[in-house]
């Protein structure tokens, strides 16, 4: 069974993948756990299921259900102006054509999540050079949130879609609006409920005991360079809501499962609202994803139009992917550790295979499919 699903990552180790891990849900029950490859290629050891994986982007779903939580209790409305809890963001500039010119519109809560507020992915422009100080700075995640707002946003807010640090930002709400350190509230209210017990958001940046090997692929030379850094984390007190997690694929599947039931970290209309596509024509057409069949919603792609397409998720820059499909059932989440992989564009085919495998079905996976994307970062 799942031969498609297993070819397709037999196809990703014939990639250079040095190794993967993907676990497989459905109706609640472990369906299908497979891996292969190496943790660590240079020292020969194979995948043994227990890894450690930056996450990335992966983060930001359980970012998003974060501040969803403070929603449900109503400590802020989607409506809210973001400067109404860190006023740094009161007065935006925006960078067009002819220079700079003041924001019109601010920017509201619900464009944290959609990612249309205008912000970027700019993490090393002079202001924030400055404010880490060469290393020196642990860079607490509030501080560090509010130093962004210097940064000039790339549209007035709502006008467009533009992956950013729009997620890390709500992880400053989060902890804003909580009174807790963003790390503790997440541990408190979803990895440990869940019994996530190997997930961290402030996982020590030195410290890679446990973790698959970690490496970087460089398209003009097609080689894998290790790669021991998260850069994503200027320093060890920040708490990157888009991309800090630290995660296993026994413990992420756990979120997921909670995602697709309901009624345990969020409520069921919560999370359907979430995957619920909510981009305009003009945004849409700024939209990185890239196809018909899928939409954003509040923090991650969502169904559209395709009816057989009735699953959401998001993946992360090493090639970690998460998927759940409520209408059929199933979960799954798969994790390598390569950052800018060869393999990304055939990531969302495993949501197909895995389908396809389950409901009989035979599909022709596009094995040279390439990348009309290659600066997204997720």
């Amino acid at each position: 069974m799942f031969e498609q699903t297993k070819a397709l990552c037999r196809h990703f180790l014939k990639m250079g993948i040095p190794g993967f891990d993907l676990i497989v849900y459905k109706d609640g029950e472990c369906i299908l756990r497979h891996m292969g490859g190496y943790a660590d290629r240079e020292n020969k050891i194979p995948m043994q299921g227990k890894e450690k994986f930056h996450i990335y982007s992966c983060s930001k779903l359980i970012t998003c259900a974060a501040a969803m939580q403070l929603w449900e209790k109503g400590l802020f409305s989607l409506e809210d102006n973001l400067s109404d809890y860190i006023p740094a963001f009161g007065e935006m500039l925006v960078k067009t054509g002819e220079g700079f010119v003041k924001a019109q519109n601010p920017i509201r809560i619900h464009h944290l999540f959609e990612m249309t507020s205008g912000m970027t992915y700019a993490l090393k422009t002079p202001p924030m050079l400055e404010y880490y100080d060469g290393g020196k700075n642990p860079c607490p995640t509030v501080e560090t949130v509010s130093r962004l707002a210097k940064n000039p946003l790339s549209f007035e807010p709502g006008a467009a879609w533009k992956y950013s640090l729009s997620h890390d930002v709500l992880a400053a709400l989060v902890e804003i609006l909580s009174r807790q350190k963003f790390e503790d509230y997440v541990k408190e209210h979803i990895f440990d409920p869940l019994g996530m017990m190997h997930s961290d958001f402030l996982h020590p940046l030195e410290d890679w005991e446990g973790f698959a090997r970690q490496y970087r692929y460089r398209a003009e030379t097609g080689e894998f360079e290790p790669w021991w850094t998260n850069s994503f984390r200027p320093g060890k007190a920040y708490a990157s809501g888009g991309a800090g997690c630290v995660s296993t694929v026994e413990d992420y599947i756990l979120f997921l499962e909670a995602l697709r039931l309901g009624d345990r970290i969020l409520k069921k209309e919560t999370i359907a609202l979430m995957a619920t596509d909510r981009l305009t024509p003009s945004q849409r057409a700024t939209y990185s994803y890239g196809t018909d069949g899928i939409g954003y919603g509040l923090g991650m792609r969502a169904p559209r139009q395709k009816p057989n397409h009735t699953e959401f998720g998001w993946a992360g820059a090493a090639g970690s992917y998460a998927s759940v499909d409520p209408v059929n059932g199933i979960s799954f989440f798969y994790a390598q550790h390569v950052l800018r992989p060869p393999n990304r564009p055939l990531r969302p085919w495993l949501y197909t295979a895995i389908r396809a495998d389950l409901l009989g079905e035979t599909v022709q996976i596009p094995y040279t499919q390439t990348d009309e994307n290659p600066e997204l970062t997720y």
